[in-house]
C-alpha cells in the first residue's frame, strides 16, 4: 500500500446562508463541521449518521461539487484549495467519480448506454470513435453487462442492471477514488448483495479506495475499512470497522447498532430507541450536539462542546468516554 493517501481531509467545514425573511437577518447552517481522515487506495470509508447529518455535504465537497468553507483537502497529493483550477479539472476529473443513490434518475433517459458511457470519454480524453466503443465494451462486460446492452435504453433495464451502467460510468475514466452515495438503498436485498460483491471485486482488481455513504449499518459492517459516525454535521465517532461495530463508545453508535439486525444471536445488544427529533441544524444545541437525545447526558453536556480525541483504535467526541 503506498504511504500518500489519496484522500487527505483536515477539519473540513461547510456552512450555508440561509435567508429566513425580508426583515430577518440571514441565518448560517452548518451542514459539515470538523471531518477529517486519511484514505489509501483499496480501502473503504464508511461515513453513516440519520438523514440531515452531513453525508451528502461531504461528499459533494470530496467530488468538488462544491468547496469546502474551511479546511484542507488534498486529493491524490493536490491540494484542491491552492491548485490551479485548470490543473484540476484536468487532473482529478479523472482521479474522483461518484455513483448516485437513484441509477434511474443519474441516467440521461434520452440517451443509449453506449453514448452515456461514451460521453465522458469524448469530453475528457483524445480516444478515436473505435477505441471509445472497446473500453465501453470492456468496462461493459466487467459489471455484467452484455454487449448488445449498449444499444438499449436505461428504461429496459432493471434496477440493478442501471445500478451496474452507473457504476462502468464512474469507472470509464479509470479513477483512483470513488465516492458511493448509497448505492444499494434503492435495490432489492437480493441485488443488493449482487452489487456489493462487484463493488468489492472492482476494488480488489483495480485498487480502489471508497468512501461509501450509507445509513444501512449491515452494508457497511460487510464492505467498510474505517467508519466515520456523524451527528448533525459534526463526527462524533471514527476508526477501524471492527472496533466501532464490536465496541461502540459514543451512545448515538451505540443506538444505531443496537438497530441492526444480527445474525449471531449469542451477541444481541439492549435495543436503545432514541427519543425526540433530530434538531435543526439552524438552531443546533449548545454543548453536546447529541445530549437532547442521550440517555446518559449529564449537566456538562449541555454547556461543554466535547472534541474528538483518541481512545485505543477509534476516536470520540463524548465527555463521558474516559
Amino acid at each position: 500500500m503506498s504511504t500518500q493517501a489519496l484522500i487527505e481531509a483536515r477539519g473540513l467545514h461547510k456552512y450555508y446562508t440561509i435567508k429566513t425573511g425580508m426583515f430577518e437577518p440571514n441565518q448560517s447552517l452548518q451542514a459539515l463541521s470538523g471531518a477529517s481522515f486519511d484514505l489509501h487506495a483499496g480501502q473503504t470509508l464508511a461515513v453513516v449518521g440519520e438523514s440531515g447529518c452531513g453525508k451528502s455535504t461531504l461528499a459533494r465537497l470530496l467530488t468538488m461539487i462544491e468547496q469546502p468553507t474551511a479546511g484542507q483537502l488534498t486529493l491524490d497529493g493536490i491540494d484542491v484549495g491552492i491548485a490551479n483550477q485548470k490543473e484540476v479539472a484536468k487532473k482529478l476529473r479523472q482521479t474522483i467519480q461518484m455513483v448516485f443513490q437513484d441509477p434511474f434518475g443519474s441516467l440521461n433517459p434520452r440517451q443509449k448506454v453506449g453514448d452515456i458511457l461514451q460521453e465522458p470519454l469524448i469530453i475528457n480524453t483524445d480516444l478515436n470513435a473505435n477505441q471509445r466503443r472497446d473500453r465501453v465494451l470492456e468496462l461493459m462486460r466487467r459489471v455484467g453487462l452484455l454487449d448488445e446492452h449498449i444499444h438499449r435504453y436505461p428504461h429496459m433495464f432493471s434496477g440493478g442492471q442501471r445500478q451496474r451502467i452507473a457504476i462502468a460510468r464512474a469507472l470509464i475514466l479509470k479513477p483512483k477514488i470513488v465516492v458511493l452515495d448509497e448505492p444499494v438503498s434503492a435495490l432489492d436485498v437480493s441485488i443488493q448483495a449482487q452489487v456489493l460483491n462487484l463493488l468489492i471485486e472492482l476494488q480488489q482488481e483495480l485498487g480502489l479506495a471508497y468512501v461509501f455513504i450509507s445509513h444501512d449499518l449491515s452494508v457497511v459492517r460487510h464492505i467498510a475499512d474505517q467508519v466515520l459516525v456523524m451527528y448533525l454535521g459534526k463526527p462524533v465517532e471514527q476508526g477501524i470497522s471492527e472496533a466501532v461495530f464490536n465496541n461502540p463508545q459514543h451512545p448515538y453508535t451505540q443506538a444505531l447498532l443496537s438497530a441492526t439486525p444480527q445474525a449471531n444471536t449469542d451477541r444481541k445488544r439492549k435495543r436503545i430507541r432514541l427519543t425526540g427529533e433530530l434538531p435543526s441544524p439552524l438552531s443546533p444545541p449548545t454543548g453536546c450536539s447529541f445530549h437532547p437525545r442521550c440517555q446518559n447526558a449529564v449537566a456538562q453536556c449541555k454547556t461543554t462542546a466535547p472534541v474528538m480525541a483518541q481512545y485505543g483504535d477509534v476516536s470520540v467526541a463524548c465527555l463521558l468516554v474516559k
